[in-house]
């Protein structure tokens, strides 16, 4: 069923215009008594039935309201350290459809690109459109927000005041299903980019109380480390 995120409850009615009208009624070319699924972005679905279209305006009716079914009880941040080429762009979308909440990009000793501001507001901006689209073909409850991208150091002592953090570092560490035996609904995790982390940044993170995570023996590249993690997690809090 079609999806589509929208600001507020919807109340009895609601009419969607601009390029979500534009898509019912031109791309997806639905008619009146068709049902569609909008979101609040707050973990609240409501079925709707098409009433009226008119040019790109599209009245809809609300049937019944639902819990999202698809939020994952375990709260995750993905804070990546930022990877060269287009990299991220796979990571926003498949992190999205793994379960995160948030991701964030962090500049990290070892990172290869290294945008100026003008050019990382547009690459977030960009990151933040391919994660809503995820979202939406997901059937999530939220839309995950991407962050602007962040020093390292503010990256640990961020996460460090909102619940675990597990650092993964291909020096070793404990297994996930040993980290989560500890009962949490908010979990960080960090991802270093190609080339990992340095050791003055491991150590930093085990200052601000990270816990050193492993993935195996197997060395992940960067851009499927938090998939990999994330499928982990939720597989081990029974979130798949």
């Amino acid at each position: 069923m079609a999806r589509f995120f929208i600001e507020g409850t919807p109340g009895t009615e609601y009419t969607l215009s601009g390029e979500d009208g534009r898509h019912i009624a031109r791309s997806l070319r639905m008619r009146v008594g068709e049902t569609l699924t909008l979101c609040d972005g707050c973990g609240q679905d409501f079925t709707c039935e098409i009433t009226a279209i008119s040019g790109d305006n599209v009245t809809v009716s609300v049937l019944h309201q639902q819990v999202n079914p698809a939020e994952p009880t375990l709260q995750v941040t993905v804070y990546q350290g930022l990877p060269k080429s287009d990299k991220m762009d796979w990571i926003a979308q498949k992190i999205v459809e793994s379960g995160a909440v948030r991701l964030v990009p962090v500049m990290t000793t070892r990172c290869i690109s290294r945008p100026d501001g003008k050019a990382a507001e547009k690459k977030v901006q960009r990151w933040q459109k391919i994660a809503e689209e995820a979202a939406k073909q997901s059937g999530r409850g939220i839309i995950p927000q991407v962050a602007p991208l962040t020093e390292f150091a503010k990256a640990v002592e961020e996460a460090s005041q909102q619940g675990a953090v597990f650092f993964f570092y291909e020096g070793g560490g404990d297994s996930l299903k040993t980290l989560l035996q500890e009962p949490a609904q908010t979990v960080s995790i960090f991802i270093g980019p190609e080339g990992g982390f340095a050791e003055s940044e491991v150590e930093l993170a085990k200052a601000h109380g990270a816990k050193i995570a492993s993935l195996g023996p197997r060395i992940f590249r960067t851009e499927t480390a938090p998939i990999a993690a994330l499928s982990a997690m939720m597989a081990l809090t029974d979130n798949f």
